[in-house]
């Protein structure tokens, strides 16, 4: 089950069952660096885009698997993981050893110019990892943004078509080319068009918008008709778990039809694992779940335990389809984060990640029931999610179900004021989705849960 809607009795709320932990140490003003958060913030403001933002107001200092210390020595419990990155945590000792041991010997000499073993090694690595019956190879670049970039080259170039298909609320990236597939304006397409061509888009199955799998294959089928020319289309990208778009997962039924689809017409299939990959799902990959093999996968995130790194994994023949040159980059696929991958991955392996992630996610969405009926009666709508891959949604109230994102906002705030780190999402800002490390200890998850239902209470009796 992916979904559960959570009803109460109408009734006062309950008190939370828990103190909220460190409400006095956040107002320690013990500064361990020589600057406070204060006049970070100050230099911040001055010396950074604007554009760039920061969802807490305070600097890291140190961090330690699922915790976290700013600069003024206060103490964090971190459900974000730096954006899903830290599925192994903070510092894991087997990513840090391996990355230092790579310093020791080089850190950089562009793979392009002279390879070295480790990108071979993760790129072997991965293809084995990858679903699909059939032979693989992989591309490391950077960041996630440029693997989506170089998966629709790929497409294009082993296609010879130019057209993708995305769908509404997907998020791909902040360049021009993963904006015109990111379903969602802003702050992310705000301002900066016109995109590029050849891109269109599909209704994502969503039951507040009472759009079905079967309306979304519809709507696929009359594209067809309409604006994009199936033999024209190069790929249709999805993701497995909608990141920004409020963790929603692809229905099975819909990643087999577009499976169907996309054989029945010469179009390949990418799926964006960017966020949802290296177990966050309870399998190493969320498209895993559906039994479908897509043609291509991104990858980046918690591939290197918090090293900048990413790929795009597919179709030895697709993969193949550019000219010697025609992929690569300064940076892609750098030594030391192919050495923290690597280490990530066998963490992954040893640890028992994957099995951890479900029991994980089973934990989480019987105390997010609980508390959504005791503390938040007709105001947590949903609870959804695949594995450790959650998110808890807002409403104002259960008849009309209007989204909520005040109270989101306050709730990600007053978490942040007893020592939790959260993120919002969802089309309309009115989700919080956990990321907590996959090794985070069952305390530390204690512990973050009573702070998130101590935020929560107050946040409503505030109201």
């Amino acid at each position: 089950m992916t979904a559960t809607t959570v009803k109460g009795k109408k009734k006062a709320a309950a008190k939370p069952t828990g103190k909220a932990p460190r409400a006095s140490a956040a107002k320690t003003q013990t500064v361990v660096g020589g600057a406070s958060n204060a006049d970070l913030l100050k230099r911040r403001q001055a010396a950074v885009a604007r554009g760039v933002a920061s969802a807490a107001p305070v600097f890291a200092d140190r961090a330690e698997n699922a915790e976290l210390w700013d600069v003024e020595g206060r103490r964090y419990i971190d459900f974000a993981g730096g954006i899903a990155v830290l599925n192994t945590g903070h510092r894991h000792p087997k990513v840090v050893a391996a990355a230092k041991a790579q310093e020791d010997r080089f850190t950089h000499t562009s793979f392009q110019v002279v390879p070295y073993e480790s990108y071979v090694a993760l790129s072997e690595k991965l293809n084995a990892l990858a679903p699909g019956d059939f032979a693989k190879k992989t591309l490391l670049v950077t960041t996630g943004a440029e693997a989506v970039e170089n998966a629709v080259k790929i497409a294009r170039a082993a296609t010879g078509r130019p057209g993708v298909i995305a769908f509404t609320a997907g998020y791909h990236g902040r360049t021009l080319l993963t904006l015109g597939l990111t379903g969602k304006v802003s702050p992310y397409k705000k301002d900066v068009g016109p995109f590029p061509a050849d891109i269109f888009r599909v209704p994502f199955p969503s039951v507040r918008e009472q759009i079905t799998v079967e309306d979304s294959i519809r709507a696929l089928e009359m594209l067809f008709k309409t604006d994009a020319q199936p033999d024209r289309v190069a790929a249709i990208i999805l993701e497995p778990v909608l990141g920004e778009g409020g963790y929603h997962p692809v229905p099975a039924e819909l990643w087999q039809a577009l499976r169907a689809i996309c054989d029945r017409h010469g179009i390949l299939l990418i799926s964006d694992e960017i966020q949802a990959g290296f177990g966050r799902t309870g399998t190493w990959f969320a498209v895993e779940h559906s039994g479908v093999a897509p043609d291509l996968m991104t990858v980046a995130k918690s591939l290197a335990g918090g090293y900048p790194l990413a790929g795009v994994v597919g179709r030895a023949e697709v993969m193949d389809a550019l000219e010697p040159g025609g992929l690569g980059g300064t940076y892609g696929g750098n030594p030391v984060a192919c050495a923290a991958a690597l280490a990530a991955i066998e963490a992954i392996e040893t640890e028992g990640l994957l099995a951890r992630s479900t029991a994980l996610g089973e934990t989480l969405r019987a105390r997010f029931a609980d508390m959504g009926a005791r503390v938040a009666p007709y105001r947590m709508w949903d609870i959804r999610g695949l594995g450790a891959m959650l998110a808890v949604e807002f409403v104002t109230d259960f008849e009309s179900a209007t989204p909520d994102a005040a109270l989101t906002k306050a709730v990600v705030a007053g978490a942040l004021e007893r020592g939790l780190i959260l993120l919002s999402c969802g089309m309309d800002g009115n989700a919080i989705r956990i990321m907590v490390p996959l090794t985070a200890s069952d305390a530390i998850i204690d512990e973050g849960m009573a702070i998130f239902e101590a935020a929560l209470a107050a946040a409503i009796a505030a109201e």
